[in-house]
């Protein structure tokens, strides 16, 4: 039993195409398989226009497992794989390895070369090579179908509470801490200086209310620590005049070393947008009431 697409975000449209793919692989006693591929497969067909992405491979294989997904299969996407015609592509991808029983995806699901393969063309094979296949309906949001892309838009315009409406839980930016240019603890509200892949989906500039995760070495989500509230901020640090964006999350009540620590920072509340300040006394100030909005919020 499998499920092909990107996945990116695993948000609750992906959700629903994975229960409706649990509940045949359960129908039929086999292990559901999700398929996906890395890299991102704009970045082979227009290099240059890969999308900012809202989860990494490992987080991506993490919440498929956890709606039910026993399987995760990363196919390598190459410009080779890309130029598959659609024929090509399901036997590669799901026949010829998995001999899948049944196959599940959205009903827009496109594949094979300049993605000339639908839902209709993938059922003609599967009557060929003794599969299922089946589209599932897109899940609405409002007005707006649920998707990668509407995502992505959320976040960029900051407007994370949206998006976590849409993911089914909020946004997270997966890195590593690195040393930054401790003004923060000069101030007062030391951070965590978060260093997320050069891809990933960083929300608009301004400061949130939100969580910190710790991660394993390998980018999974660790149980043993609890998470805990932090307030987070994203830009340039106008009043220093900065010159590159930074992601520095004040973790509240932790007292610790981080450094080269794995993190997960999640994005709950936005609160202000990012604003230069003339005193630095001022800034304090703003930090401090930014901490008790945090600490209020996510009590």
């Amino acid at each position: 039993m499998a499920t092909v697409g990107v996945f990116d975000g695993v948000h609750r449209g992906h959700q629903q195409i994975i229960a409706r793919a649990r509940a045949l692989a359960d129908e039929h006693g086999l292990p559901a398989v999700l398929v996906t591929f890395s890299p991102h497969p704009a970045s082979v067909v227009r290099p240059g226009s890969q999308p900012p992405l809202l989860a990494t491979l490992t987080r991506r294989a993490e919440l498929a497992e956890s709606f039910g997904i026993d399987v995760v299969l990363f196919l390598p996407f190459t410009t080779e794989f890309s130029q598959l015609l659609p024929e090509q592509f399901v036997h590669q991808a799901v026949v010829a390895d998995l001999h899948a029983a049944a196959v599940v995806v959205g009903e827009n699901f496109r594949f094979g070369h300049r993605a000339a393969g639908d839902v209709p063309l993938l059922q003609t094979f599967g009557d060929r090579w003794g599969f299922d296949a089946e589209g599932v309906p897109l899940l609405q949001n409002g007005h707006h179908p649920i998707s990668s892309t509407y995502i992505r838009s959320c976040v960029q315009a900051g407007d994370v509470a949206a998006a976590a409406a849409a993911l089914g839980r909020p946004h997270r930016l997966d890195g590593v801490v690195v040393r930054g240019d401790q003004r923060g603890r000069d101030l007062g509200f030391p951070t965590a200086n978060l260093r997320a892949d050069g891809q990933a989906a960083v929300p608009a500039d301004g400061v949130y209310a939100g969580r910190v995760v710790r991660l394993d070495e390998w980018g999974n989500t660790r149980t043993d620590v609890p998470a805990r509230p932090a307030a987070i901020s994203v830009g340039t640090n106008p009043t220093f005049e900065g010159l590159h964006q930074s992601v520095e999350a004040y973790i509240l009540d932790f007292d610790g070393d981080l450094y080269g620590q794995n993190l997960g920072v999640e994005f709950v509340h936005r609160l202000r947008g990012m604003h230069r300040y003339d005193a630095i006394a001022d800034l304090v100030t703003q930090m401090a009431e930014d901490v008790r909005q945090t600490r209020e919020l996510m009590a």
